[in-house]
């Protein structure tokens, strides 16, 4: 058996004779640096611009320093055991991110989005709280397999009923609020695809034929899950939403492949997005725009009109070099109405350099691997196949987005997590940070030998002693 399948398979670790450290101050301790990092930031945007301190400075450091302060606490009684990292990191980047939409808001002061984004922020710290306090046991999403299936769906199908925002129906506007439902809805299949892996993983790896050096499962097994697949990539691929498209489809790959130990399943996933884009390209004229722009990104300025977005975005990143021109010292609003959002990375590129992007990548690196070692360290499979869904999910992003403002791949056009403006992803993205603590907490309860939270026992396969739904 390969790996990924040993990962599944493995007898439950013996229980150490001494308790690992909870390592709660050393979060604290990275909480106060990464706030003073984004007050740095905050402040060196202002002396930049206009050569003083901003004057809401002290506002914007005490309310990011009291958010990350009661989420600590929150997880300090809460998920004791939960690694100290995923917070810290959170904030840190959800600070940067602020940061750099205030500086581009400075050069547009009739559409400024660093106070809505700062509400968003507040949100999505508060929905950690919620979870961490009130999910005590990652098992109990078990029992809502089927619900979080259809309210995935029922997400992704509402905006098809809302007029289309830049050539895609993805939002919800309703008096003046944008909300873009399909955030949400990744983490809900996530818990989907999950449970439902993990319920059904030998049938999955050892029934049905065998095709080349596939094992395929049988209709009934496999059929469901790649039905509610289908169903929202269709949905997605309806509103224009490629990029949301993509990032389903990489996750149900994954997922699957951690599931069954088959990388035939890999091979498979990228025979299919290679299909899928090519007749996408060929028939949909927004989606072969972008592909002819990521062909060419300098043919508008060849034609006399211009520079695109795309072909901005690289003069960006070639103006930032290795150190970059500073922070509040760029040009990259000129990139145009998507600089605050899809672009926002290449603000960064920018402004702090190869330096500084290299380090923000660092970041979102260290969160998918620390999201990937508390699934190793769960004996649950749906733990296991939700801790690395829930990194996958940040990982594809990442690599999406970036991906498609550096030239590497098509623009897809989608929010870069915690750094890009946008309420429902950075919602979104704090209650993945949430359900990755209490998955680490648990398996840091585990290897600790305590009980589960609510002092009942599990069978081996991380039951919770009902069927989904029951």
């Amino acid at each position: 058996m390969s790996k990924a399948g040993i990962f599944l398979a493995t007898a439950d670790p013996p229980t150490p004779t001494t308790s690992p450290p909870r390592r709660r101050g050393v979060e604290i301790a990275l909480i106060v640096l990464a706030v003073l990092l984004s007050v740095y930031g905050y402040c060196a945007v202002g002396f930049a611009r206009n050569n003083s301190v901003p004057p809401g400075a002290a506002g914007y450091g005490a309310g990011l320093g009291v958010l990350a302060l009661v989420a600590h606490l929150a997880v300090r009684f809460r998920a004791p055991r939960a690694d100290p990292l995923l917070l810290p990191i959170a904030v840190l980047l959800n600070g940067l991110g602020l940061v750099l939409i205030y500086r581009l808001d400075l050069e547009t002061p009739g559409d400024e989005a660093a106070p809505t984004q700062l509400v968003w922020s507040t949100l999505g710290v508060a929905l950690f709280i919620a979870v961490v306090l009130l999910l005590r046991d990652h098992r109990v999403l078990r029992r809502f397999t089927r619900t979080c299936a259809v309210s995935a769906l029922v997400l992704l199908t509402v905006p098809i009923f809302f007029p289309a925002v830049n050539g895609a129906r993805i939002w919800i506007r309703v008096a003046g609020l944008s909300i873009q439902p399909g955030e949400f809805a990744k983490v809900l299949l996530a818990v989907f695809f999950a449970a439902y892996l993990a319920e059904n993983r030998g049938a999955l790896t050892y029934a049905g034929r065998r095709f080349w050096r596939l094992q395929l499962p049988t209709g009934r097994v496999l059929g469901p899950i790649v039905a509610v697949w289908l169903v929202s990539v269709g949905v997605l691929v309806l509103e224009r939403d490629l990029g949301t498209s993509l990032l389903f489809f990489g996750l149900f790959v994954v997922v699957l492949y951690v599931a069954t130990g088959r990388t035939g399943w890999l091979a498979v996933g990228l025979l299919l997005a290679s299909l899928g884009a090519v007749a996408v390209g060929r028939l949909e004229p927004h989606v072969h725009g972008r592909i002819e722009t990521w062909l060419n990104p300098f043919a508008s300025i060849e034609a006399g009109e211009g520079p695109n977005q795309l072909a901005q975005s690289l003069f960006a990143f070639a103006e930032g070099g290795l150190l970059g021109t500073g922070l509040g010292l760029g040009h990259s609003v000129l990139i145009g109405f998507a600089v605050k959002s899809d672009f926002i990375l290449a603000t960064a590129g920018e402004e702090l350099g190869l330096v500084g992007l290299s380090a923000i990548f660092l970041l979102y690196g260290l969160l998918v691997e620390r999201g990937y070692r508390a699934g190793l360290a769960l004996r649950d499979p749906f733990g296991r196949l939700l801790a690395v869904g829930l990194a996958a999910i940040v990982a594809l992003q990442v690599f999406v987005i970036a991906g498609g403002v550096t030239g590497l791949i098509p623009l897809t056009g989608m929010a870069m997590p915690f750094l890009a403006q946008g309420g429902s992803s950075v919602v979104t993205n704090w209650a993945i940070v949430a359900l990755l603590v209490r998955l680490s907490d648990s398996a840091g309860r585990r290897g600790d030998g305590h009980p589960p939270p609510d002092g009942t026992d599990r069978g081996p396969d991380g039951g919770t002693g009902g069927g989904p739904d029951s």
